[in-house]
């Protein structure tokens, strides 16, 4: 395939959505068609294509009903888990990368309409547009078919991540438990960083220190990864020691 074919493909959005709605958990009910298009629809395309409606106020109600559905599930999934706790969790379950992962698990990409030059950026894959999507089509079957409905789907479009404990492990707020562990000892954790970066390669490794004392190393492509990667090994050597089986709630 030639290079403009290539480029013309990755502009191109799919128009014929009907395997979109067949993969998605609606239970053979329908989203409205002009608010699918919009909930499709990326600010870059409406920006270059005479300002047509984008998905951003979809986005912002989804937000929401994402949130309080997820609150609700967790709520009732885990009776005796604190405050504390049930927050990280969902924070992790509503995380951009959550999200983006359930969209490309639906192929969502292939059918955003995106601006040529957010395209040819690679905005069908950008974990951020992805997000922001699956919120926006949240935001979509909610004014489509009501709050119970839309309650329904995003329980079932978000089921398959509250049961991932791999994913909950990488999404974990290591940093803000290893603050709380640290202050059960009247102290804070304290990061040093060293950039290992080269031709144009980003590469940071990370210590973490609690009291003093080597808690945990780590590495990653920005400061923010390496420190949390630190805090990652921190925490899981600081349960082994205590005899604590992990898990994202009783750690």
């Amino acid at each position: 395939m030639s290079r403009k074919n290539r480029a013309r493909g990755i502009e191109q959005h799919r128009e014929d959505r009907s395997e979109l709605l067949a993969s998605l958990p609606l239970r053979g009910q329908q989203i409205r068609e002009d608010l699918l298009e919009v909930a499709l629809t990326h600010r870059s395309f409406s920006y270059e294509n005479g300002e047509v409606p984008h998905n951003e106020r979809l986005e912002f109600l989804g937000d929401s009903v994402l949130g309080l559905a997820v609150t609700h599930r967790l709520f009732h999934l885990f009776p005796d888990a604190p405050e504390g706790r049930l927050s990280r969790h969902k924070s992790a379950v509503v995380s951009m990368r959550a999200l983006a992962l359930l969209a490309r698990r639906h192929g969502l990409g292939e059918y955003i309409r995106l601006g040529r030059g957010e395209a040819l950026s690679g905005g069908r894959d950008r974990s951020s547009v992805l997000a922001d999507t699956v919120e926006a089509i949240i935001g979509a079957v909610h004014l489509s078919l009501g709050a119970e409905a839309s309650d329904r789907f995003v329980l079932d479009l978000i089921d398959p991540i509250i049961d991932d404990d791999e994913f909950l492990r990488a999404e974990y707020d290591y940093k803000t438990r290893l603050q709380e562990i640290a202050a059960e000892h009247d102290t804070v954790p304290a990061y040093e960083v060293e950039d290992h970066s080269a031709d144009g390669v980003s590469a940071y490794s990370a210590v973490a220190t609690v009291a003093g004392q080597v808690t945990g190393r780590g590495d990653g492509t920005s400061k923010k990864d390496a420190e949390r990667a630190a805090a990652q090994q921190a925490v899981l050597a600081y349960c082994n020691a205590h005899g604590i089986e992990f898990s994202v709630f009783d750690a």
